[in-house]
C-alpha cells in the first residue's frame, strides 16, 4: 500500500537498491511552473555524504517522465524517477539470516518470505524519502502562500540553540558529540520541529480527517519516526487548563499564545501550525550487537557493514516539510 491521498494522490515505486525509485502524483492542477532545477534545493538538503550521514553518494537527479512539459504542469499524472547509481545490495544479504535489531528486517521476512534482500533496505529504506521530497516540491508550488520550515530542536538530548537550528553541526557541543558517536560506531536520533505560517483558518475536518491525523499518518510513513506532538504536545498532560488554554484576542481567532499548535477540534485556527517529530537512532550501527541467527537457531554477536547514517535525523527536515506541504495541499485543493 504505497499510495497516500485522495485529491492529491502520491504513489511510491521502487526500492533502495533497485534500478530506480520514483513517484507518481495525481491531482496536480495544470499551469504550475516547475523545472528540474526547482527540485535541487530540497533534494540537496536531504542528501547524504556529510559527517554523520551515509557515505553513499547518488546524483539524485529527478527525471521527469510525464506530466510536466516545457516547465509547466499539464494537469495529467506526473511521474518522476531517480536512478540508483551507487547500489551495493550484497551488503544486505546477511540480514536474511541475522535480522538487525531495531530494523524492519524481521517483520520484512515474516511478511515477504520470498524476498532475497538484494534490494538493500527495500521499501523500508530511508532512501524512499527522496521521491517524497520531490512530491513536496510540487506541493509547495500548489500552496505558494504557505511558509513551511522544518528545523532541528535537539540531538541525543543536546538542545540546539535557535541560531544553529538549521545548521546544527556548527554548534560545537553537538559536533563534538556527533564525532564521538561516529568513533564508537553508534548512532543517535533527534527532534525536528516544523512550523507553517500564513495558514488560513478552517482547514481540516473533525475526527478522522483532522489536520493532526492526516499529518501524523504521513509523518509515520517516514522510516525511523517514533513520535509526533502538536503545540505543547505531551507537556499539556502536566499543565492546568488555565495554563494550556490560548486566550483569543481578535475577531479572526488570533491568540496570545499557541499551546494548541494552530489546531482546535482537528481544524486550523489561523495561528501558525507547529508540530515536533522524534526520529530514532539509526538501527544499522557498526558497534557489535547480538541477534538471533535464523539459520543456526542461536544468538550471535555480529557487526553491520555497509554505508549507514550515524544520525539520519540530520537529513529529515526537508522530508518533514514535504509531508506537511503534501497534506496541506490535499486539504486546500
Amino acid at each position: 500500500m504505497n499510495t497516500f491521498g485522495k485529491k492529491l494522490r502520491i504513489t511510491l515505486s521502487g526500492e533502495s537498491h533497485s534500478d530506480t525509485i520514483g513517484i507518481t502524483i495525481e491531482g496536480v492542477p495544470s499551469g504550475i511552473e516547475i523545472t528540474e532545477e526547482d527540485f535541487f534545493a530540497d533534494i540537496n538538503r536531504r542528501k547524504g555524504g556529510t559527517k554523520g550521514t551515509t557515505p553513499r553518494k547518488e546524483s539524485d537527479t529527478p527525471i521527469i517522465v510525464r506530466g510536466i512539459e516545457n516547465g509547466v504542469t499539464t494537469g495529467t499524472t506526473i511521474k518522476i524517477i531517480f536512478k540508483n547509481e551507487n547500489t551495493r545490495g550484497e551488503d544486505y544479504t546477511p540480514f536474511k539470516n541475522i535480522p538487525r535489531p531495531g530494523h524492519a528486517d524481521m517483520v520484512r521476512l515474516q511478511k515477504y518470505p520470498q524476498e532475497q534482500f538484494t534490494s538493500g533496505g527495500g521499501i523500508f529504506s530511508g532512501r524512499m524519502t527522496l521521491p517524497i521530497v520531490a512530491a513536496g516540491v510540487i506541493a509547495k508550488k500548489i500552496v505558494p502562500k504557505l511558509k513551511i520550515e522544518a528545523y532541528f530542536k535537539s540531538f541525543g538530548g543536546i538542545e540546539i540553540p535557535e541560531p544553529y537550528r538549521t545548521k546544527p553541526k556548527e554548534y560545537i557541543p553537538f559536533r563534538e558529540y556527533l564525532e564521538s558517536i561516529i568513533a564508537e560506531g553508534d548512532s543517535i536520533g533527534g527532534i525536528v520541529e516544523c512550523r507553517c505560517d500564513n495558514i488560513p483558518a478552517g482547514i481540516g475536518e473533525p475526527f478522522f480527517e483532522s489536520v493532526e491525523s492526516k499529518i501524523s499518518q504521513m509523518i509515520f510513513a517516514i522510516p525511523g519516526i517514533r513520535g509526533i506532538e502538536f503545540g505543547d504536545g505531551f507537556r499539556a498532560a502536566s499543565m492546568t487548563g488555565s495554563q494550556h488554554n490560548d486566550p483569543i484576542i481578535s475577531h479572526c481567532g488570533k491568540t496570545s499564545k499557541n499551546s494548541a499548535g494552530g489546531i482546535n477540534g482537528g481544524i486550523t485556527n489561523g495561528n501558525p501550525l507547529i508540530f515536533r517529530v522524534a526520529i530514532k537512532p539509526t538501527s544499522s550501527i557498526s558497534k557489535p550487537q547480538q541477534s538471533f541467527n535464523l539459520s543456526t537457531g542461536k544468538m550471535e554477536t555480529f557487526q553491520i557493514k555497509g554505508r549507514h547514517d550515524a544520525c539520519f535525523a540530520l537529513r529529515v527536515p526537508p522530508v518533514i516539510e514535504a509531508v506537511c506541504a503534501i497534506v496541506l495541499a490535499e486539504f486546500l485543493l
